[in-house]
């Protein structure tokens, strides 16, 4: 049984198996709506947790991997906007480097259970809508 206030599977949206993410490795990027409006999120492997985040930099709103899934400096210490270079520490986002300010990443609340790994929605980072056939129409069809 799960304590209180502690997310489960059963409220969280599946992402990937965890043994997909390796330490400083590729990232696995997710699309995600924020504020109602098309994203993406990554979420990596550092010093050992998982850490998730908008892919989105703070001084110009663009996204930072360099190539697909791949956030981290050549010394995999630091998350680097492939634009700007501006420089985030992994455990926190907090902007460390570059023309990034004093804010952080957008976090993203993920756990690890069972082998797979979620991400838990909130109240500004949804996902996307599910595309569905389009609505019916109300008009009637001749015979």
């Amino acid at each position: 049984m799960t304590a209180p206030g502690t997310p489960s599977a059963d409220d969280g949206e599946r992402l990937v198996a965890s043994a997909s993410l390796q330490e400083s490795g590729t990232a696995f990027v997710w699309d995600v709506l924020e504020f109602g409006r098309p994203a993406r999120a990554f979420v990596l492997r550092f010093q050992g947790a998982l850490r998730a985040y908008v892919n989105r930099c703070l001084h110009v709103p663009t996204e930072m991997d360099w190539q697909p899934g791949e956030f981290l400096d050549s010394d995999k210490r630091f998350i680097i906007c492939s634009i700007h270079g501006a420089s985030y520490e992994p455990a926190d986002g907090r902007c460390v480097g570059g023309p990034c300010g004093r804010g952080r990443l957008t976090a993203i609340r993920v756990v690890e259970r069972a082998g797979e790994v979620y991400w838990y929605p909130s109240r500004d980072i949804r996902p996307p809508r599910p595309a569905g056939p389009a609505p019916a129409s109300s008009a009637t069809s001749p015979p």
